[in-house]
């Protein structure tokens, strides 16, 4: 379908989006949710971070389940100057936050799973019993991502 898509014809909007500068949290949950293309053994990670008070998302990243993904994550995170995270028990947040910025707990993390629950709803491909998957990480990651662009950041895609 892409392939068809003749690059004259697109249109991009480009909308006005709040400087990072301008927002600073104290508290942001963290978290990841699992999703597969093609096959459950081809794992895709969503890494994303919401702010504790508003549950708006902050940043989000999309990849494997491992250290280095936490790490590009954690990088889109330092303009936001958060002080306290909480996550579950996941070893990535306990290896590379410091102990008295991190807290593991179900109690704190309630926001960012009931977003995940939300786009489980939403998203059919990251149901994990469905007949509908990605055949491709690029289009799992583009639909993954148009999704959070639209309905958590608010841009017209």
């Amino acid at each position: 379908m892409l392939a068809q898509i003749d690059p004259q014809q697109v249109e991009v909007e480009l909308a006005p989006v709040q400087l990072i500068s301008e927002v600073s949290c104290r508290e942001g949950e963290l978290g990841e949710m699992w999703s597969f293309v093609q096959k459950k053994q081809n794992q895709r990670w969503l890494w994303h971070a919401i702010d504790h008070s508003t549950g708006k998302v902050l940043v989000y990243v999309l990849g494997d389940h491992s250290d280095n993904m936490f790490v590009k994550l954690k990088q889109l995170l330092e303009p936001f100057g958060i002080s306290k995270f909480y996550t579950d028990g996941w070893g990535a947040y306990q290896r590379r936050l410091a102990p008295d910025q991190h807290q593991v707990g179900k109690i704190n993390t309630q926001k960012i799973e009931r977003k995940h629950l939300t786009l489980r709803t939403r998203i059919k491909r990251l149901g994990r019993k469905t007949i509908c998957f990605s055949k491709s990480e690029v289009m799992h990651d583009i639909v993954i991502g148009l999704y959070i662009n639209r309905y958590e950041f608010g841009l017209a895609v």
